[in-house]
């Protein structure tokens, strides 16, 4: 093989199938990446501990980028570096209470495996137990006592984007957010600068994988700076509009192994 590749793969909508499960065709064809000496990598949103799983499954060995990029860690290597951006705690309390203002169904913070909510909702609660953080209840500006990884507003489509007004005009220079419409509308705050290329940039020097030697997979909008980073950006065919326009490549949908289909056919797996 004349070059190898560092592939890098979006979690839910991306790799997941809908049901959250790697279909075992996709499996198989990334396994061959493997054999033939391609790096495949983890870039998401999620905690480490809500994506362990599907790292495990696939027999990874490489670092991991988690909370799109606040949080960059080899699972297996703690000499690798541990690389935690967190949100300063006082800007957190403000936009928490902005976000009360604006009567938001809940808001929920991330220290790593530390959960807090500010609400009590038992849905919630059974999505963010996944690997079994600690979790706190209670007003977050009371109980907050340090820096965060990401926070969560959950709130209706009217109001997401008035807080998110309120965030460019007051926040702009120290958080960086996103929003989620499905299945609820959320808005995602991490601190700013931070994304999933500047994790997949710090994977890419450790390998010594130039630029144009990147692939990355993506959907939604949290994968925009990665699908722009990368030497060979790749949207599958249920992603946004605006990671389709800025893609190089198109692929099917995570229904229909997109990932997996464009491996096959880009490296003769």
């Amino acid at each position: 093989m004349a070059k190898k590749h560092l592939i890098a793969l979006d979690l839910d909508g991306t790799l997941l199938k809908d049901d959250k499960t790697i279909s075992p065709f996709t499996k198989n064809v990334l396994q061959k990446a493997q054999e033939e000496g391609h790096i495949i990598c983890i870039s998401t949103g999620r905690p480490f501990r809500s994506s362990k799983m599907y790292y495990e499954e696939l027999n990874l060995k490489t670092p991991i980028v988690n909370f799109n990029g606040a949080f960059v860690h080899h699972p297996l290597d703690e000499s690798w570096g541990f690389h935690h951006t967190t949100l300063d705690v006082s800007v957190v309390k403000e936009i928490v209470e902005i976000a009360e203002q604006h009567q938001v169904h809940n808001i929920l913070a991330e220290v790593l495996d530390h959960v807090y909510f500010h609400y009590h909702n038992e849905q919630w609660l059974d999505i963010f137990s996944i690997g079994n953080p600690k979790i706190e209840i209670g007003n977050l500006k009371a109980v907050l006592n340090r820096d965060v990884t990401s926070m969560l507003i959950h709130s209706d489509e009217e109001n997401v984007k008035r807080i998110r007004h309120y965030l460019n005009e007051v926040h702009a220079e120290v958080v960086d957010h996103r929003s989620w419409a499905h299945p609820w509308h959320v808005i995602e705050i991490i601190r700013a600068g931070i994304n999933k290329a500047v994790g997949l940039q710090k994977i890419a020097e450790f390998y010594n994988i130039p630029r144009k030697q990147i692939i990355a997979f993506g959907d939604e909008d949290n994968d925009l700076e990665m699908i722009e980073y990368a030497g060979l950006g790749v949207a599958m065919g249920n992603g946004i509009e605006p990671l389709k326009e800025i893609a190089d490549e198109i692929t099917l949908t995570n229904e229909e192994d997109g990932v997996a289909k464009f491996l096959k056919e880009l490296l003769s797996l």
